[in-house]
């Protein structure tokens, strides 16, 4: 996948596939007009991408309905990207594609800037590809097992509230359904699966289960509803239950589109193009501000001073595999053969030297940023440290060969 390069096209292009594979990045012309618009009224136009992103992420807070969801969502298309490919080589019998995992995740831009905090110290693209990760994994996990399930079976197996949210989720009337709620009752009440284990398959029920199911619904209707509304047939409870089962399907495994997608009817324009455009360009002087801009560098400065100062307790083969591995990239087995070591010692000892190094890091951050160390944050703790080692080794390389 070719990488881009310039801050208007990071901010302002969407990925394109084409076979399941890279074909281009797709330039949204209203991003890419305000992104110039932008860099022309800043004081600082060879700023970074992780300014802009973080200078964009704020103008999201203010101003969730602008155009900083789409500079933001076009910012992280990478991040997507490489965390779909990673994730679903972990899925080889999913039947999903490289674009559908992608879809899954990109569509989630609004739930990784909720999650967001940027005065945790760590970027938005290393959060988010943890994030992504994740969505993608439950995504699949979801939709193995919903693809798997009869309609019998998903029904026995949603619990009431993932069946309301799907019913809510599907635009019904509150007074449809509680009808559709009471029906579902009665059915798991009366539908009661013959097999020792629970299983993914359930039959269709037979004619007479679908009368005892009806029977029960007219009766309970009486005390359970208000209105208690018109008896019903079996024919129309399993109607109402083939409802519920499409209803959870949709909700579970919805439709995703791409926030570049043309809208339906229109041979031009996109959905993006629904999004109004930002009321005030001139929030970049007062948003980003210089003193937290400084505070940013002190943390880095911190952070990078934590860490030497842990590398500097390992000795010298330690520090020396580490070299090799973060700032030469080579192989444990490459590293076994020219140091004339074992590859498991060598993993022993990166493992554990990372390990002594992800603590310290850690630690810092809880004392220093007050920050709550969650799994997700340990994640993103991680993914920084892999980022920080890479970068300190090649440097020290490039240092050493000049």
């Amino acid at each position: 996948m070719r990488s881009r390069q310039e801050i208007v096209e990071i901010f302002s292009s969407f990925l394109q596939f084409e076979a399941d594979r890279f074909r281009d990045w797709a330039t949204v012309p209203r991003l890419r007009r305000s992104m110039q618009s932008c860099l022309t009224q800043s004081a600082r136009p060879e700023a970074s991408e992780n300014f802009w992103a973080l200078y964009w992420y704020k103008v999201w807070q203010t101003q969730p309905g602008s155009l900083a969801e789409g500079h933001l969502s076009a910012y992280l298309q990478e991040a997507c990207y490489w965390a779909a490919q990673k994730t679903i080589a972990s899925f080889s019998s999913s039947q999903h594609t490289l674009s559908d995992c992608f879809q899954i995740a990109i569509a989630q831009v609004n739930k990784v800037l909720k999650g967001f905090n940027a005065k945790q110290g760590f970027s938005l693209k290393n959060y988010a590809s943890v994030i992504f990760n994740s969505i993608i994994k439950e995504a699949l996990r979801q939709r193995q097992e919903v693809d798997i399930c009869s309609d019998w079976a998903l029904l026995r197996k949603l619990s009431q509230k993932r069946l309301e949210e799907s019913l809510h989720n599907a635009g019904l009337s509150p007074e449809t359904i509680a009808s559709y709620l009471l029906a579902w009752n009665c059915f798991k009440t009366v539908y009661v699966p013959t097999q020792a284990s629970a299983t993914r398959q359930l039959s269709k029920p037979e004619r007479d289960t679908w009368e005892a199911i009806a029977k029960l619904y007219n009766s309970d209707r009486l005390v359970r509803l208000h209105p208690p509304g018109a008896e019903c047939r079996a024919e129309i409870v399993e109607k109402w239950m083939l409802a519920c089962a499409k209803a959870a399907r949709s909700y579970l495994y919805p439709t995703l589109a791409s926030i570049n997608t043309p809208r339906p009817g229109q041979e031009s324009g996109e959905w993006l193009d629904n999004l109004p455009g930002l009321q005030e360009e001139s929030l970049l002087t007062t948003i980003i501000t210089q003193e937290e801009e400084q505070s940013r560098q002190s943390q880095q400065a911190q952070m990078n001073a934590v860490l030497i100062a842990a590398l500097d307790n390992f000795d010298q083969q330690t520090q020396e595999l580490l070299q090799l591995y973060y700032g030469q990239g080579l192989t444990q087995q490459q590293m076994a053969k020219q140091l004339e070591m074992k590859q498991y010692t060598i993993s022993r000892r990166l493992t554990k030297s990372r390990e002594l190094l992800l603590s310290a890091l850690a630690k810092w951050s809880q004392e220093t940023l007050h920050i709550s160390l969650t799994s997700d944050v340990l994640k993103g703790i991680s993914a920084v440290l892999d980022e920080w080692l890479q970068g300190y080794f090649q440097a020290d390389l490039r240092s050493s060969i000049e």
